[in-house]
C-alpha cells in the first residue's frame, strides 16, 4: 500500500517526532473520520509499504531525519505547496524566502525526483490579480529552476469550511475563462525554467497549453525512487478527475495550524487548538489515545484492502 502523510493535515510541520516514532515501530492506528468509532491499523513496515508520500507548507522540522527517513527503505518523496501569499491567506507560515530553500534543500539532499513543487490552490481576489500571480509565479520558477522539475496547479474550490473568507471577499469563484488565460502564462514561466505544469482536479481542459492532469499519489514516481516495480497497488475510490493511486492517509482533520484561509480540512483555530491539546507523540493515534475496549483492524497488505482508509478528500493539500 501507499501511505499518504496526510491531505488532511501537515504532519512534517506539526508531527514529525510522532510520525518517526510511528515509522520506528512499525504501525499507525487511524480513526474513521466518518466513523471514529471505526479504528484501521495501518503497517509502516518496508515490506507493507509500497511508498510514503509527505504533504506539507513547511516539511523543514522533518530535515533532521532525512537519514533515518532514507534508511526505512521505502521511497518517498513530499509534495511541497509554496505560493507567495501572505498572512491575509496563509497566517502562520514562516517567510516564504525560508520554505524556497527549505524545497533547494530537500532537492539537494534527495533529488528533484524527490520533491513537487504545489502552486496551489490559485485565488484571485483584489489583491490577487492574475498579474500579480504571473509575475510571482515566474521570480518562483527562476528561483527553482533546476532544483524542481514539476509543479501542480489547482484553482481555488469554495467549501463550507472556508465560507468566511468567501462571505470576507478573500475568495470568489474563479470562471473557465479566467483559469485558462492564467495557466497559458504560467506555463510559459514554467517551460522556460525547465519545469513541467500539471493541474490537480481541474475540469477545464488545460492540454493546449502541455498542462495536463497531476497523479499527485504517483506510484511511477515511486518506482523511480525505488528502482524497482511497485506491482498492483489495489483498487480505486477517487473523488472525479483524480489521477491518484489508491492510498492510506494517516492525518486527521482539524489539526493543522496553519491557518490558511482557504482551507477545506480545518473547520476554525478552535477545533484546531482543541485537537492540538489531545497530541501525544508516543500515541498510536494522531489524536488522543485508544480507549478502553477499542480494537484496531489491522490493514497490511497490497491487495484492495488498502483502499479501505482512501475517504474521498475534497482538495490536494493542505492547505
Amino acid at each position: 500500500m501507499i501511505v499518504s502523510a496526510s491531505r488532511r493535515t501537515d504532519i512534517p510541520a506539526f508531527y514529525t517526532p510522532w510520525l518517526m516514532e510511528r515509522l520506528r515501530r512499525g504501525f499507525v492506528d487511524v480513526r474513521n473520520p466518518h466513523n471514529p468509532s471505526q479504528i484501521s491499523r495501518v503497517s509502516l513496515l518496508p515490506n507493507d509499504m509500497q511508498g510514503l508520500v509527505l504533504w506539507s507548507k513547511d516539511p523543514s522540522p522533518l530535515l533532521p531525519h532525512l537519514k533515518e527517513l532514507t534508511a526505512v527503505g521505502v521511497p518517498y518523496y513530499f509534495q511541497f505547496t509554496l505560493t507567495p501569499y501572505g498572512t491575509e491567506l496563509e497566517a502562520n507560515l514562516p517567510d516564504k524566502s525560508k520554505l524556497l530553500n527549505v524545497m533547494c534543500s530537500i532537492s539537494s539532499q534527495l533529488g528533484k525526483d524527490s520533491v513537487v513543487w504545489r502552486y496551489d490552490p490559485i485565488v484571485l481576489n483584489e489583491q490577487w490579480s492574475m498579474e500579480r500571480h504571473l509575475r510571482c509565479f515566474a521570480r518562483m520558477c527562476r528561483a527553482l529552476a533546476g532544483a524542481v522539475d514539476t509543479c501542480v496547479i489547482s484553482f481555488v474550490d469554495l467549501y463550507a469550511k472556508n465560507a468566511a473568507a468567501r462571505r470576507s471577499g478573500l475568495l470568489r469563484p474563479i470562471s473557465p475563462l479566467e483559469m485558462e488565460t492564467l495557466a497559458q502564462g504560467l506555463a510559459a514561466s514554467a517551460e522556460a525554467c525547465g519545469i513541467r505544469l500539471y493541474a490537480c482536479c481541474e475540469a477545464v481542459d488545460l492540454s493546449r497549453f502541455s498542462i495536463f492532469p497531476s497523479r499527485c499519489i504517483d506510484p511511477a514516481r515511486l518506482e523511480r525512487l525505488g528502482g524497482r516495480p511497485m506491482g498492483s497497488a489495489g483498487g480505486t475510490n477517487q473523488r472525479p478527475r483524480c489521477g491518484c493511486a489508491p492510498s492510506v492517509d494517516i492525518g486527521a482533520y482539524d489539526t493543522c495550524s496553519h491557518g490558511c484561509r482557504y482551507c477545506y480540512a480545518t473547520q476554525s483555530s478552535q477545533a484546531v487548538s482543541r485537537n492540538c491539546a489531545r497530541h501525544d507523540p508516543q500515541s498510536s493515534l494522531l489524536l488522543g489515545k485508544l480507549g478502553s475496549g477499542e480494537t484496531p483492524v489491522p490493514i497490511r497488505t497490497r491487495s484492495t484492502n488498502a483502499v479501505q482508509l482512501n475517504f474521498i478528500d475534497p482538495g490536494g493539500v493542505h492547505d
